[in-house]
């Protein structure tokens, strides 16, 4: 029961109790007395039976002697408490015991009644008890009801930044002879590899969407250099490189954390491990490491797809260039984690590539 395992009780167990006492008549006295209050008992004589009886049953608390053969009412708080930490414990104590019974308060025992008990204190504490158990109940119907406010409006920032996201690729793409497929393969590339290197799910489910925002600079790139043909010149070259830092720009200063990431995306995603990529020559791990996740996917999806420069290559091909090189790409300029994972992921990497095509 779901309200047992959090500690709390379910308001469907209100009036319910369980009384322990190995005195006969002790336990059919209290018994009598409590249902004629409208309590519903359950009467056990051990602290073993009492447990089990628990186990069974939804109970409000618990009412015991503190002494008893076998098991102690002590150590039915205890064994109470380590499974329902909220459970009220009410001990029934002698005067002579009255120092047991301090020590159980101390121990998380709602409170105690000493023998001969008084009906009326008796009925008073389990009332208050019942209301403690109440409140418990208001308290927890209040948090569930908040964290699911909070999950509802967690879920409509979330839906919000991968509208406004889709839609800033979207305007990338009607520049671009890049395609929304090749967006889309790019975050499950950098999903797979960010799952590879164990990272925290909020970064595996950031980089999925924030990935999508890596060439989002292009937008700011004059368009007889981005859909040129044939080779760029040294200069042409230059510029397009300027679509890094265009791209952090646009992205930049945002209070949402995917958005920011998707900055640094941008900026880093040509940078090489060896310090030879671009904008700033960055090497190792001074390079983000969501900068060092994309490049590799980038240049694999690159290499698998046709441009109007270049035709495709199959996909043996592409993870041999990756892996060891062809003079223009080297391993070298990969992060050797992410390469190592790369290696192991190639096959999935293909299944992605031909599985979400325009």
């Amino acid at each position: 029961m779901e309200e047992r395992e959090s500690g709390y009780l379910s308001t469907d167990s209100t009036k319910k109790i369980i009384v322990v006492d190995d005195d006969p008549y002790v336990l059919e006295s209290v018994s009598r007395m409590l249902n004629e209050y409208g309590y519903s008992v359950i009467s056990c004589d051990n602290g073993e039976d009492a447990i089990a009886e628990l186990i069974k049953n939804e109970s409000m608390m618990i009412l015991t002697d503190i002494k008893m053969p076998g098991m102690s009412g002590i150590e039915l708080l205890e064994k109470i408490h380590a499974v329902y930490p909220k459970m009220p414990v009410i001990l029934m104590t002698g005067y002579a015991e009255l120092d047991l019974a301090i020590a159980a308060i101390k121990k998380g025992a709602f409170d105690f009644i000493t023998k001969p008990y008084n009906p009326e204190y008796l009925i008073h504490t389990l009332e208050k008890a019942n209301r403690y158990t109440e409140l418990l109940q208001v308290e927890e119907d209040y948090r569930l009801r908040l964290e699911e406010t909070v999950r509802h409006q967690t879920q409509e920032i979330f839906n919000l930044s991968r509208e406004v996201i889709n839609r800033l690729t979207a305007a990338a793409e009607f520049r671009d002879v890049e395609t929304g497929a090749h967006i889309s393969r790019i975050g499950l590339y950098a999903n797979k590899i960010a799952e590879q290197l164990e990272m925290p799910m909020y970064f595996i489910d950031a980089i999925s969407y924030a990935s999508s925002l890596h060439d989002i600079g292009k937008i700011g790139v004059p368009d007889n250099i981005l859909l040129k043909e044939g080779p760029l010149t040294h200069d042409e070259f230059e510029v397009m490189k300027s679509h890094t830092t265009i791209g952090e720009r646009m992205l930049a200063d945002s209070t949402h954390t995917i958005i920011q990431l998707g900055a640094s995306i941008a900026l880093n995603h040509h940078e090489r491990w060896d310090g030879s990529g671009y904008p700033r020559g960055l090497r190792g791990e001074n390079i983000p490491l969501e900068g060092r996740i994309v490049i590799i996917c980038d240049q694999y999806d690159a290499l698998m797809s046709r441009r109007p420069y270049k035709p495709s290559l199959e996909h043996p091909e592409v993870v041999h260039i990756i892996t060891e090189g062809d003079g223009r790409t080297m391993p070298e300029h990969f992060d050797p984690d992410i390469l190592r994972g790369f290696k192991k992921l190639a096959p999935l990497f293909k299944e992605i590539f031909e599985m979400h095509q325009d």
